[in-house]
């Protein structure tokens, strides 16, 4: 081979290479599951989130709906009636072909003048509830942000615990090769092999079992975010778990209620049952409306034919009855529903005063967890390494090794476990004030 086709072989060789290379990085980050991005597909998938803004679209055309009650109504009808015989005979000079048949054309326009306050009262409610509709679509996406945080730090943290799972067999691997070398040396009894190979069976089944868990974390996840499943997925975080900030914590507990998106719906909800007492209160006051209508009559024989005949008219109707009746009972009653969604208000107020401090202490609590678990394994990492150079000179026995391990593998995986649990607080905490993160769509 010549030396121009062996550079032109290099040449191609190394562009496949590079090419395979980069088709294996793109599809290695294909299956990255990173928090923000999976934040915008729930956005975007979100079945409650699409029904919340479909409901404000149903609440604009009821606003819509409401407002055109400020015009006047308009209608047109029309009669007509074919006889068997002669409505009225034939009536010489008068009447000479008699009247078999007769027809009615009209048109009415009618405005109300005052209807007690209903037309602007039925504006404030549809408005009301636009807004109310509005408050609970935000707090749908919170929740939503919310679900998608909580399913991401289960991954996270089964993942983790695969890890340390994953050393662990490693470790016992190790350990299993060196007691092979020294029962074949006779330096040891084949029962201290078996109490290795007993260790790792444990952590074959446990290492099945917490796989499977992160099979269905993972399956939970992408049918909530509306991704396809698959088990090669895997959720990555930028969390040192050496270096890990707890920075929310530097900040003091503030209540804002007025801010709060639940509480601002239960103002709504008080702010609806005034209205519904006002509108039932205006069934006691006179309503006036003013129209116009406009007939033709005549027949289609031409017997006689009428001109079109407009009037104008009022109307003024006074519910005298209204004042004893089942409209002062509905008075009553919607007076009563006021007072349960104020009574209501103030158990949300007492509630989510409650909610939002108990957050804040289960962060403090999270975050002392996560200063203990890092003692616990320092120790456990110490602890492990002085056993095993006991092991080695002969110092303790083989058990005492194996504790040693399996306490070094607890200790991290519990660090992993509050680490996670800390991310699981602070999301709840931040979407009990409404300050949970929403990436902005591209």
């Amino acid at each position: 081979m010549s030396n121009t086709y062996k550079i032109a072989y290099l040449s191609t060789s190394v562009f496949i290479v590079f090419l395979l290379f980069n088709t294996v990085t793109v599809n290695a980050q294909e299956k990255q599951l990173k928090l923000d991005d999976l934040k915008k597909k729930a956005l975007q998938y979100s079945r409650s989130i699409k029904n919340d803004s479909l409901l404000i679209k149903k609440a604009e055309f009821v606003k819509q709906e409401a407002f055109d009650n400020y015009f006047p109504e308009v209608s047109a009808n029309a009669f007509a009636v074919q006889a068997f015989d002669y409505l009225v005979p034939e009536i010489p000079t008068y009447l000479p072909d008699g009247i078999e048949n007769i027809y009615s054309v009209g048109a009415t326009a009618t405005q109300a003048v005052y209807a007690g306050g209903k037309v602007r009262l039925g504006n404030k409610l549809a408005e009301l509830q636009l807004e109310a509709r509005k408050i609970g679509h935000e707090t749908t996406i919170d929740s939503v942000m919310l679900n998608t945080e909580l399913k991401f730090w289960q991954l996270i943290q089964l993942q983790e615990q695969q890890k340390v799972l994953q050393a662990g067999k490693t470790y016992v691997n190790e350990l299993l090769k060196q007691q092979q070398d020294l029962l074949d040396a006779g330096l040891i009894s084949e029962s201290q092999m078996l109490q290795v190979n007993v260790e790792k069976s444990n952590i074959l089944v446990n290492e099945l079992e917490l796989a499977n868990f992160r099979k269905i974390a993972l399956l939970d996840l992408a049918l909530y975010v509306g991704i396809p499943f698959d088990t090669t997925m895997v959720a990555t975080s930028s969390i040192n778990k050496e270096a890990f900030s707890s920075a929310i914590l530097d900040n003091n507990l503030t209540i804002d209620l007025a801010g709060n998106n639940l509480y601002q719906l239960s103002q709504k909800q008080v702010s609806a049952a005034e209205l519904q007492v006002k509108n039932e209160k205006s069934n006691l006051l006179p309503q006036v409306a003013v129209g116009v209508n406009a007939v033709k009559v005549g027949t289609f024989n031409n017997a006689f034919d009428m001109d079109i005949q407009p009037i104008a008219f009022g109307t003024v109707t006074i519910p005298i009855s209204a004042f004893w009746g089942k409209e002062k009972k509905k008075i009553r009653q919607k007076e009563v529903d006021l007072q349960i969604a104020e009574n209501n208000l103030h158990d949300v107020e007492d509630q989510l005063t409650k909610y939002i401090t108990k957050n804040w202490y289960d962060l403090q609590t999270a975050n002392k967890q996560i200063q203990y678990a890092k003692d616990k394994l320092t120790f456990a990492n110490k602890n492990l390494e002085a056993q095993r150079d006991n092991y080695n000179s002969g110092l303790n026995n083989l058990t005492d090794l194996l504790n040693a391990r399996q306490t070094q593998e607890e200790a991290e995986a519990s660090l992993i476990s509050a680490i996670a649990n800390f991310k699981q607080k602070e999301a709840t905490y931040l979407y009990s004030t409404n300050q949970i993160e929403i990436p902005v769509l591209d």
